[in-house]
């Protein structure tokens, strides 16, 4: 091989050097910056194939993934001076990757730890003071979560460049001196919450017991205002057969009745009737 060769490998490994030093991929999950002598010249690299000059330019990687910090076992006093002992922890992810880098010396995620821990336990402490150990353990845990998580995150974007997702409370332990009294509460609040359901099902039970009643009593009325329009209607109709039965033959039409009179009288043979011989009831047997 001779120096000509030499020189052309020779340049071919220094441009396949250069490239690939001026060349870097930020992956979906990544958030990074572009450094240029430790100045940052571009930020928010976008997800992909990337290019700066070799030896110039350094671009600086962050995990953009939600990220968990635990924060360290604190006591706290309530609103009437009872100590809690908390454990809780803080979800952030980057938001400005520029005031990110600046804020933690380069990344460093101990700074965040430093930076974002006293607030969230300055938070707390403030929450805690506020309320009651029972409000606390029964009732406003959640509020007071999303209270503190909206004030420490509009408080971060801009110191820290970073998003505070959820602040949560894991655990709560209450002192021995006054966790029974404080069970006892919540078991008393939720016998009331109960007998409260209780009466009011029953309540609402008599509502639609007392509606079906009314229902049931004005179906029973119509149908009976029903029946006697058509009794009344077949009177009214069975009144003006006979009355014109009458009037074309009254002889018939009294003897008719008459039948009438005497199917009804002799329809019971424990019956006893006591007339006259002569009486008008009789008119129409004596005749036959």
């Amino acid at each position: 091989m001779n120096n000509k060769s030499m020189s052309v490998l020779l340049f071919l490994a220094l441009l396949a050097l250069v490239v690939s030093s001026a060349i870097f991929t930020v992956k979906e999950s990544e958030r990074g910056v572009l450094l240029k002598f430790g100045e940052v010249v571009k930020e928010d690299l976008q997800p992909g194939l990337q290019f700066k000059f070799p030896f110039v330019h350094e671009p600086r990687l962050f995990d953009g993934r939600i990220r968990v910090l635990e924060m360290r076992q604190e006591e706290y006093l309530t609103q009437e001076k009872k100590r809690l002992i908390v454990d809780s922890y803080v979800m952030w992810r980057i938001n400005d990757v520029k005031q990110f880098y600046i804020a933690t010396g380069g990344g460093q995620e101990g700074r965040v730890r430093l930076l974002l821990g006293p607030r969230v336990n300055e938070g707390l402490r403030n929450q805690f003071g506020e309320r009651t150990v029972y409000e606390v353990v029964a009732g406003e845990r959640e509020e007071l979560v999303e209270v503190l998580t909206d004030s420490i995150d509009s408080k971060s974007k801009e110191a820290l460049g970073i998003d505070v997702v959820e602040i949560r409370v894991k655990r709560i332990e209450l002192p021995s001196s006054v966790s029974g009294s404080v069970y006892d509460r919540m078991r008393a609040e939720r016998e009331r919450e109960a007998r409260s359901h209780r009466a009011r099902g029953n309540e609402l039970a008599e509502g639609i017991r007392a509606a079906a009643d009314r229902e049931r009593t004005e179906i029973l009325a119509g149908a009976y205002r029903q029946a006697e329009e058509l009794k009344g209607a077949g009177d009214a109709e069975a009144a003006a057969i006979y009355a014109n039965a009458y009037q074309k033959d009254p002889d018939f039409y009294g003897f008719y009745r008459s039948m009438d009179a005497y199917r009804d009288v002799f329809s019971s043979k424990e019956d006893l009737i006591l007339v006259k011989p002569d009486s008008e009831f009789f008119e129409h047997m004596k005749q036959q």
